[in-house]
């Protein structure tokens, strides 16, 4: 059976629950998702949907480079939003975080989110 290894970084926010940041497995990186934490005071990052979603892309980013890999590396993505009205707010920096790399993604609006945040993205990626 292949190895199981837990990813843990400080540059992202410790997981709320009995979950691993990330999880590797024969170069597979399955990262939990991010929501928008300040991984240094621990506090939920005020604002609207694009300063949010800043914030949960770098916690991706620090998950995945702590893991070997990064944004360009990424092969599918999950984003939840609590209101889809925050989409297009949200698309607009998420493109810009992943520049002309385009991984596979779904949308999907949901009901809530942990500490009632508006956004959450979770990843999957290959190591380099």
């Amino acid at each position: 059976m292949s190895q199981l290894t837990s990813v843990q970084t400080e540059r992202a926010p410790g997981a709320i629950g009995p979950y691993s940041q990330a999880v590797s497995v024969d170069g597979w990186i399955f990262c939990s998702g991010q929501i928008p934490i300040d991984p240094s005071s621990g506090d939920l990052v005020a604002g609207d949907i694009g300063t949010q979603t800043d914030q949960v892309l770098k916690n991706l980013s620090a998950v995945l480079e702590a893991a070997g890999a990064s944004l360009s590396r990424v092969v599918k993505t999950t984003v939840f939003l609590k209101d889809m009205a925050d989409f297009q707010g949200m698309n607009e920096v998420y493109a810009r975080h992943f520049g002309d790399h385009r991984p596979a993604r779904a949308a999907v609006a949901v009901r809530t989110l942990p500490k009632d945040v508006s956004v959450e993205i979770e990843a999957i990626a290959r190591a380099s």
